[in-house]
Formats: C-alpha cells, sequence, structure tokens
C-alpha cells in the first residue's frame, strides 16, 4: 500500500461534510490538506481540526462556479502548499422539484456549480498534475448520475455530466500517471442531505456515512501507481 504521507490535497466544499470528512482522513494519514468553501467560518473550525492532527492545513474561500476566482484561489493555494497531488472535486449543491416547477435560475446554479464548478478547478489544477507526471483526481458524482427519478431532473443532469466528463479526462490524461477516480454513492447522512430531509444524523447503523465514503478514497489512493480505482458506488448494507 503506498504511503500517502506528506502528500498535497485540494478538496473542494471541504468544510462539512464529505469534504470534511475526507480531509480528516487525509490528515490522519499525514497528508497536508487546503479545503474550499463559501462560509469562512466553517472553513476556520475545520482547519483548526486538521491542524490538531499534525498536518500542515490552509482553506481558501470562493465560488467554484466563479472561473476567475478559482483561477486566483488554486494559484494561492499551490504557492502556499508547495505543490498538489490530489484532487478531491466535492463541492455541489442540490435541489429537487418537478420539471416545470424549479426556477430556471436555480436550475442553471445547478449545473454551474456541480459541472462547471469541477471543470473550473480541474482545468487550474491539472496542469500541475501534468508536469510533475503524476497525481490523483477524485470527482463525486452520485447514483443519481446513473439513473434518474422525478423531481431530480436539475441534479440528476448534473451528476451524469459529471460521470461523462470525470471518465473523458480519465481517459486522456492516463498517460500523464494521473489517476481519474469517479464516485457515485448512494444516500450519505451529510450536512446536505439531512437539510434536504433525505437523511438524518441518528441513523447510522441504516445509511452510509462520511466516514464511510472517506475510507473508500483513502484506499483508492494507497493502490500502488500501476493500479487505478476508475470508478465506485458506494451502498448501504440496509435497503
Amino acid at each position: 500500500m503506498t504511503d500517502l504521507k506528506n502528500r498535497k490535497a485540494i478538496i473542494t466544499g471541504g468544510g462539512r461534510g464529505l469534504g470534511k470528512a475526507t480531509a480528516i482522513a487525509f490528515a490522519k494519514e499525514g497528508i497536508d490538506v487546503a479545503i474550499t468553501g463559501r462560509n469562512e467560518e466553517v472553513l476556520k473550525e475545520t482547519v483548526l481540526e486538521l491542524k490538531a492532527l499534525g498536518v500542515n492545513a490552509i482553506y481558501s474561500v470562493f465560488d467554484v462556479s466563479n472561473y476567475e476566482e478559482v483561477q486566483k484561489s488554486i494559484k494561492t493555494i499551490v504557492e502556499n502548499l508547495g505543490s498538489v497531488d490530489i484532487l478531491v472535486n466535492n463541492a455541489g449543491i442540490a435541489a429537487f422539484g418537478t420539471f416545470n416547477d424549479m426556477a430556471v435560475s436555480q436550475w442553471t446554479q445547478i449545473i454551474q456549480t456541480n459541472v462547471m464548478g469541477m471543470y473550473h478547478v480541474t482545468k487550474e489544477v491539472l496542469p500541475y498534475l501534468i508536469d510533475q507526471n503524476e497525481g490523483d483526481i477524485i470527482n463525486v458524482s452520485s447514483t443519481a448520475g446513473l439513473n434518474g427519478n422525478a423531481t431530480t431532473s436539475a441534479y440528476s443532469a448534473s451528476k451524469f455530466a459529471v460521470i461523462g466528463m470525470s471518465e473523458s479526462l480519465m481517459k486522456e490524461v492516463r498517460k500523464n500517471n494521473i489517476r481519474v477516480c469517479t464516485l457515485t454513492p448512494s444516500t450519505i447522512a451529510s450536512d446536505m442531505s439531512v437539510e434536504l430531509g433525505i437523511a438524518t444524523k441518528d441513523s447510522e447503523d441504516s445509511v452510509l456515512q462520511p466516514e464511510d465514503f472517506a475510507e473508500l478514497i483513502v484506499a483508492g489512493l494507497k493502490l500502488p501507481r500501476r493500479a487505478m480505482l476508475k470508478n465506485a458506488s458506494l451502498w448501504s448494507t440496509n435497503p
């Protein structure tokens, strides 16, 4: 298994939920972490937790859907970390509603954040990984990107797009020794899922937890460089 100590990682949406659980799992492996998000207070609190685990941890406040913000912020993050080895594209939003009832502006915002946001961040990080001829990119989709359902048209469209973009990128950069993994978890009791009413915090025995998701990512990263986890679906054992 590959030793991850002293690697440098960027996690978008890293202040809470899946991103925070991943950041903590990384810190326990000795990975220096930069987390991003839009809520500075939440990011500050998470960075303190990460530093307490003995790693270098920083945060950056920006909106992934704004390309100019992404350009400036990623450059500053890499300068502060010294390099970057791992990118976890976790930032995303969700809202549910019928096709006609959901406002055009909300539909657009979901696509802009979940698809264009991932594209923006990856576009800025990728040159660093190509230059060093090594790296890992983990893109978070969803089972909603495998099957559409009533009232999930915007979210499913965004997550279907993430899968297509991620798998295309994987085939493009394999020659650069860059592993691209697409994850499609089912419902996890993250902050977002709880806020949307599709999971509860007291359902640890029946619903996937953010820590389960983080363990999968760490396991994939620990594979020998000759091996790549192309995609994975994480499901609860309880129906």
